[in-house]
Order: C-alpha cells, then sequence, then structure tokens
C-alpha cells in the first residue's frame, strides 16, 4: 500500500482544510487521530458516505455513549439528519480498555463491539439509542457483537484478570456478577467433561 500522511502546521493550514484535500488525493482508507469538533465529524461523515473507510477515534466509555456524542455535538435542527448518515455509513464502533493481568505482568485488551445489524441502524434512525444495549448483549453468537461486561467476564473466567479488577470496572455490577457465576460454571463443567472424556 501507498500511506500518504499530512502534519497540520506543516503540510496543511488546519485540520478542516486537510480533511477537504484528502479527497482530492482519491484514498481507500482514511485515518483520522480524533473526531474534535462539529466539523471534523461532519469531514468524516461524508468521506464515509462518498465510499471511503474511514476510521477515527473518539474519547468515550461505551460504544452506545459514541454514538450519543457523536449525534450531540451537532444543534438540535441537524441532529435526526446525522443520525440517518450514522445509520447508512456506520461499520462499527470498538470500544477499548486496557487491563493489568492478573499475574501482575503486562496489560490484556478489554473490547466492547457494537456491529450495526439492520435492527441497529433502525433504532440509531428512530433516536432509540438506549435499545441498543439489549441487543449488543443477545447479538454475540450472529453479529460478533460484545458488551464490555461481556468481555470483563469471558477475561476474568479465563483467569487473564480477576473478578476484583473486572467487578471494579463495571457500571453494570449484577449483571456483570450473573455473567461471571455463568462463566464460572461453564468452565467447571468443561472440565468435568475433559476428565470423562476416554483418552487415546
Amino acid at each position: 500500500s501507498l500511506v500518504s500522511q499530512m502534519e497540520v502546521g506543516f503540510d496543511v493550514r488546519d485540520f478542516q482544510s486537510a480533511l477537504k484535500g484528502i479527497l482530492r488525493q482519491d484514498p481507500d482508507v482514511v485515518f483520522l487521530g480524533e473526531l474534535r469538533d462539529l466539523e471534523t465529524i461532519q469531514a468524516a461523515l461524508t468521506m464515509a458516505e462518498t465510499g471511503h473507510l474511514t476510521v477515527a477515534t473518539l474519547h468515550t466509555n461505551s460504544a452506545i455513549h459514541t454514538l450519543t456524542r457523536l449525534v450531540s455535538v451537532f444543534p438540535p435542527h441537524q441532529q435526526q439528519e446525522i443520525r440517518i448518515q450514522l445509520s447508512m455509513v456506520l461499520e462499527g464502533i470498538l470500544a477499548q480498555r486496557l487491563l493489568s493481568r492478573s499475574e501482575g505482568k503486562g496489560r490484556v485488551l478489554a473490547l466492547e463491539i457494537l456491529i450495526p445489524s439492520p435492527a441497529i441502524r433502525n433504532l440509531i434512525r428512530e433516536d432509540k439509542i438506549h435499545q441498543m444495549y439489549s441487543m449488543m448483549q443477545t447479538g454475540q453468537a450472529q453479529y460478533g457483537m460484545q458488551t464490555m461486561n461481556q468481555a470483563l467476564a469471558d477475561l476474568a473466567g479465563q483467569g487473564v484478570i480477576s473478578s476484583e479488577l473486572a467487578m471494579g470496572l463495571t457500571t453494570l455490577p449484577d449483571e456483570l456478577t450473573k455473567l461471571l457465576e455463568r462463566t464460572g460454571r461453564d468452565r467447571l463443567r468443561s472440565m468435568s467433561l475433559a476428565r470423562l472424556r476416554p483418552r487415546m
């Protein structure tokens, strides 16, 4: 691949003029450092609408909060239009946390994944973002979605992170408690089945 990189203040006057100039270079993928303001978010949406894979970062706590932030940056009279744009161009949201491993060496990634299924796209258009969490909970097998609690429970169940760390990070402790209990039961069942299998 051919990578072209621009620096604000050296190659371009400002961030907004750089985004306008990018489209003239016919890129396949555009990486934006951060979606900082209304103009940058609007430019990112426009690039995505014109068929360019656009990857960007945003400082939020969850995948659903990311959608709320993207829409709320715009004035109220534009928000419905932005929801429609987002529902058409969004390919996915990854919310990441780096956590200390239980053995004390290094870190491990806990990843929340939102994939815009047809139902999710419809909820974005209809401004029913609060209903997405339940779809993320049940969308693991079919769409590859994962809530942060599911990621934390999986890592704790494998012994990669401690249950105490997981519980300290969650915003939904009751749900995580149930997930940890189920993960523990599943792990015990797997170990029991492994012992029962005949050895070759």
